[in-house]
């Protein structure tokens, strides 16, 4: 039986790119073709595909907590997300997340076929570019160790939430807090962990094991 895979990416160019490169392999068929990560979270547990393609920069639910919350539904499918974005934060946050494989859209037909295939049989397909990174971060893992030390229980856990993805309102809402509140605590955890923006904070955060956001 052709492997089953399902494309979560906005752009309609290149979702049916994608689309047709797995429907003119006999290896693959497309059994969903969605544009954002709602149509995702209510159709593909339904569909209950084998892989699933998954971009980051979605509307509304960013990708990574597309995966994030249809993994613990979805145990045996493997995610692969395919994006722009080549930085340590992303590529560890998706990870974390439960993706097991991370591609950059320049990949040619034959390395997407061959990626999908890959993370059907079990392995983690990657970019060459991605790879390195992820071993770059392993040899240099030691020199990391207290990063998150000087942080207090609660700023812990809005960078948490910042790592799920979530807003400062949403954040405030969670936690009880008022939005200013929660941008001072953001501030913090910037200078704590010698980082200027969420995503530096968030690779942190990633590098650090933790997968999910408190209350989740």
């Amino acid at each position: 039986m052709p492997i089953a895979v399902a494309i979560v990416e906005d752009d309609a160019a290149t979702r049916d790119i994608l689309a047709d490169w797995i429907e003119h392999s006999a290896e693959f068929r497309c059994v969903a073709r969605l544009e954002d990560a709602e149509s995702a979270l209510r159709e593909l547990p339904k569909e209950s595909p084998e892989v699933v393609l998954v971009d980051i920069n979605l509307p509304g639910v960013l990708g990574i907590e597309c995966v994030r919350r249809l993994k613990p539904q979805m145990p045996d499918t493997q995610f692969v997300m395919i994006t722009v974005y080549g930085d340590s934060a992303h590529i560890f946050e998706a990870l974390a997340a439960g993706a097991t494989g991370y591609l950059l859209k320049r990949v040619t037909r034959d390395g997407l076929l061959g990626a999908l295939r890959e993370a059907h049989h079990g392995g983690s397909p990657m970019s060459s570019a991605i790879a390195r990174k992820v071993v770059q971060f392993f040899q240099g893992t030691p020199r990391m160790t207290a990063s998150r030390e000087g942080l207090s229980a609660r700023e812990n856990e809005v960078l948490a939430l910042l790592a799920g993805g979530y807003g400062n309102k949403e954040i405030a809402d969670r936690l009880g807090l008022s939005t200013p509140t929660v941008a001072t605590y953001i501030r913090r955890i910037y200078e704590k962990l010698h980082v200027s923006s969420r995503a530096g904070a968030v690779g942190r955060f990633s590098i650090f094991g933790q997968s999910r956001p408190v209350g989740t």
